[in-house]
């Protein structure tokens, strides 16, 4: 079982408030990742995530993935304030392929596996429930597929960080669910005059491009 809310260090520290192509996002003008997409957090990342550098340098495996079940977990209850408890999500995944394996991984990647991602908040009134999100991040949502770089760490599997899962519906890199909404290519290419150009993450770089992309990416930068 993964979560997706710890293990994060870089991150994008600054947001506006813009309006993309029938779409009213948050988008991140900072340091790292795409900065086109909706914004929903300050990471705080124990590890690099950004890169394809900081991918085979930290990770066990890269694998496009598929969530396929979910169930909530990790209820919190608040004895005061509008909000009555807050849950995270267990969320079954299907391995669709594996893109990258170390040379020694902790732990070899089974057909199916879990992470533990962000939930829901329910409020004390009027009994709403309302999405948590990861900072800057997917949100892991079933009918969505995923980039995922996977580390094995304390019994579980778990994401390098914020960069490190990456909306890739229809096996396009940055095309699909982000922060709990859907974002389209075109979406992300109606803020790509917003992005910085010295960002180089493995997101930034291959935005739009497949998993032969991805592979390739990730084969050049193990020979680093």
């Amino acid at each position: 079982m993964r979560s997706i809310l710890p293990d994060r260090l870089t991150g994008r520290p600054a947001a506006a408030c813009l309006a993309l192509a029938g779409v009213v996002a948050s988008v991140l003008i900072g340091k790292g990742g795409l900065d086109t997409v909706v914004g929903c957090g300050i990471p705080n990342d124990d590890l690099p995530s950004q890169s394809a550098e900081d991918w085979v340098s930290h990770a066990d495996h890269v694998v496009v993935a598929t969530p396929t079940a979910e169930e909530n977990t990790n209820r919190r209850d608040f004895k005061l304030g509008a909000v009555e408890y807050q849950t995270d999500r267990k969320v079954t995944f299907r391995t669709d392929s594996l893109l990258w394996s170390a040379k020694s991984p902790r732990r070899t990647l089974d057909k199916d596996f879990e992470l533990v991602a962000a939930g829901w908040q329910v409020y004390r009134d009027s009994g709403n429930r309302t999405k948590a999100t990861t900072a800057d991040s997917p949100r892991l949502e079933t009918g969505h597929t995923y980039l995922l770089a996977l580390r094995w760490a304390s019994d579980k599997w778990t994401v390098l960080g914020e960069g490190a899962a990456v909306p890739f519906d229809d096996h396009t890199t940055a095309q699909g669910e982000w922060c709990g909404r859907v974002m389209s290519k075109e979406d992300i290419a109606s803020g790509e005059r917003f992005s910085r150009s010295d960002d180089t993450s493995l997101e930034k770089v291959l935005y739009g491009q497949n998993e032969q992309a991805v592979k390739s990416e990730l084969a050049r930068a193990s020979k680093k």
